[in-house]
């Protein structure tokens, strides 16, 4: 039975049984699959691409161990982005290595061709607006990533991360107020 998440086709139940086998071939057929949605997830909560990679590559290497949590109740894509979240969060609350990835970050020039001043206010923009998610509860930043920044529904972020439509829909909606709440606080509207 195929089941179908966006325009990806799910493999076979076969398949899933070698990943719990610990075949490598079915490991590299599932990172080829699924490796591009699961790095842009892991580097827009992360921020940092390198970071990213390396989470990318944890959640394949563990996969064979992690299969054995797969429910089949959502497609493996789902399972494979909920499993780089979980472990996206743990990274993000590393505070000192988040805190030089933003640093790195806020020196780069974000439009050049519009001229200095545009460059200078979007990167102050991009630095408020850095500070304001890092302020955000690490459940809040992953739900408005996948839900605004990668434009996923609520009902597919709750299959990813594995909690209620509801729940995903309050953490958006606290999410985006309290973003409101620091941008103004910074002088942004």
């Amino acid at each position: 039975m195929a089941l179908v998440m966006g325009d990806d086709v799910e493999p076979h139940d076969d398949l899933i049984e070698r990943l719990r086998r610990a075949d490598p071939a079915a490991v590299v057929e599932v990172y080829r699959a699924h490796q591009v949605q699961v790095r842009k997830l892991a580097s827009r909560v992360v921020g940092d691409p390198d970071i990213a990679e390396d989470l990318v590559h944890e959640v394949f290497l563990d996969l064979p161990r992690m299969i054995r949590n797969y429910r089949e109740e959502s497609t493996l894509g789902s399972f494979l982005l909920g499993c780089v979240s979980n472990r996206a969060r743990h990274y993000v609350r590393a505070a000192a290595r988040r805190r030089k990835t933003i640093e790195r970050h806020a020196n780069e020039p974000i439009n050049p061709s519009r001229g200095p001043d545009a460059a200078l206010d979007d990167r102050r923009l991009a630095s408020a607006l850095t500070r304001a998610l890092d302020a955000l509860s690490v459940a809040h930043r992953v739900a408005f990533v996948l839900c605004e920044i990668e434009g996923r529904t609520a009902v597919e972020a709750a299959q990813i991360l594995d909690v209620p439509e509801a729940t995903v829909r309050t953490r958006l909606f606290h999410a985006r107020q309290r973003l409101r709440e620091r941008l103004s606080e910074e002088g942004w509207r």
